[in-house]
């Protein structure tokens, strides 16, 4: 379990360096494809760090529920990150909708 310091600290910047342009170049072989994969899985791999946050907060806060566990402070902290990482998610997603109908908008 790691404490709500490190959501800021380790969760963001673990996003931000591929949102940077660690996507391959277009002048690899299969053009626009290749950093459209790149692009694909970082989503990807966004959208399975928000789900392992749910999918964690759910158990701790199944586990205490159950009286397996006492500590009730670790399965709030759970949901609060796992609410933060939905939050930015949601966030990168309207970023990505309105860019996408910015580009409609221009005249080729």
């Amino acid at each position: 379990m790691t404490p709500i310091g490190s959501i800021g600290s380790s969760y963001v910047p673990q996003i931000l360096p591929q949102i940077g342009g660690n996507a391959p170049s277009t002048t690899e072989a299969g053009g626009s494809s290749a950093s459209t994969q790149g692009f694909g899985k970082m989503l990807d791999s966004l959208v399975s760090s928000v789900n392992a946050k749910q999918a964690e907060a759910d158990k701790i806060t199944q586990s205490v529920l159950l009286g397996n566990s006492g500590q009730l402070h670790q399965s709030v902290i759970a949901m609060q990150e796992a609410s933060v990482s939905l939050s930015l998610m949601v966030q990168v997603r309207n970023k990505l909708v309105e860019s996408y109908q910015e580009l409609m908008r221009m005249q080729a």
